[in-house]
């Protein structure tokens, strides 16, 4: 007797789940509110197998009444080998369609594509301004960080900065350290103040004109057209005063976010009193509605309890975290390592943090 052929085929498996990122008992990724949420968004969702059977194949011409055995052995037993004969070849016909690669990979594509598509959207592009908890706590660095992983990414990158000041300290710009630092493709400067001080400050004591907020609005959507990934550092915190509107008011760099639509990088200090200031600058953007996300512009090498600490109330909202002295590094050292200390969100390869704390300890 010839056994009946196969009749389905055995169920697809699951994709396996992508690891996460966050440290144990965080939150579930938020539902994205003008973007989705880069940090959370790099576990592994489970996409549902594909179907578990496929319907049955086709049973052979010849039925079982047509061709009982005993009849078969006592009067026609040629005939009878005539009829199993070709019944066993039709019953191998569909055996290759059970086994055909092409089955398998129409199945298992969907799956696959669901998997693929939440990467690209989870991702940061455009225009992204980068703001800080304070000055001095690492935006620059962080800047050029950001345009290291980008470009290894493969993404064109420019970096703007509306307003520097300080320049009769004779001390390099931003400027010219993301430029030594990351090499983006596009690296420009809008207005140069002497004095260190805020930006429409600096201006007022130089007697020079004042950041207009849409000047400075129309040459970031011109990049913008021209690159994957705009990158705007501000000067200072968020509500620091940059320049004046037409109306002669004052306009800060959270009017800038909020005309722009964009999201925000706010880079904080990882020690104490940095749980404040980041709580109160991500308060002040999510009232504008303005997505907003954290980086620790230096982790010290030698980290304390106070550190950990603030870690670990920050991982929710944190998509990189910077080693103390970056700024110091070969540039050729910086552009390796930087991809280590973003996440994916920022084209970077920090999926753990656990294992971020783990090796940073």
């Amino acid at each position: 007797m010839t056994p009946d052929p196969p009749r389905h085929l055995s169920a697809v498996p699951p994709l396996p789940r992508s690891g996460g990122h966050g440290l144990p008992d965080l939150p579930a990724r938020p539902a994205p509110v003008t973007g989705p949420d880069p940090l959370q968004a790099h576990g592994g969702g489970h996409i549902p197998p594909a179907a578990e059977t496929l319907p049955p194949s086709d049973p052979p011409p010849t039925s079982s009444p047509s061709r009982p055995e005993p009849e078969a052995e006592q009067t026609e037993e040629p005939e009878a080998e005539q009829t199993e004969e070709p019944a066993a070849e039709q019953a191998e016909e569909p055996e290759p369609v059970t086994e055909a690669p092409p089955v398998t990979a129409s199945e298992a594509e969907p799956p696959a594509e669901a998997r693929a598509e939440p990467a690209p959207s989870d991702e940061w592009h455009g225009i992204v301004l980068v703001t800080g908890t304070d000055t001095e706590v690492g935006k620059t660095i962080a800047t050029a960080a950001m345009a290291a992983a980008a470009q290894a990414a493969g993404l064109r990158v420019a970096v703007i900065k509306p307003g520097q000041t300080g320049i009769a300290t004779g001390a390099p710009t931003d400027a010219d350290v993301v430029t030594r630092l990351a090499g983006p493709e596009t690296v420009r400067t809008l207005a140069e103040y002497p004095e260190p001080l805020a930006p429409l400050a600096a201006a007022k004591v130089a007697g020079l004109p004042a950041l207009d907020l849409f000047d400075v609005v129309d040459a970031i959507r011109a990049e913008a057209g021209k690159h994957d990934l705009v990158l705007v550092e501000g000067a200072g915190g968020l509500l620091v005063p940059m320049g004046l509107r037409p109306s002669g008011e004052s306009w800060t760099f959270a009017d800038l976010a909020t005309t722009l639509g964009s999201g925000t990088i706010v880079v904080a200090r990882a020690g104490l009193g940095t749980l404040n200031h980041t709580a109160l600058t991500l308060e002040a953007l999510e009232r504008r509605g303005v997505t907003a996300k954290v980086i620790l512009g230096a982790w010290p090498a030698e980290p304390e309890l106070v550190h950990w600490a603030n870690l670990g109330e920050l991982v929710p909202h944190l998509v990189g975290a910077l080693p103390a002295g970056a700024g110091s590094m070969d540039p050729g050292v910086f552009r390796r390592s930087a991809p280590g200390w973003l996440t994916p969100a920022l084209h970077g390869v920090l999926d753990n943090w656990r294992v971020w704390a783990e090796e940073a300890g």
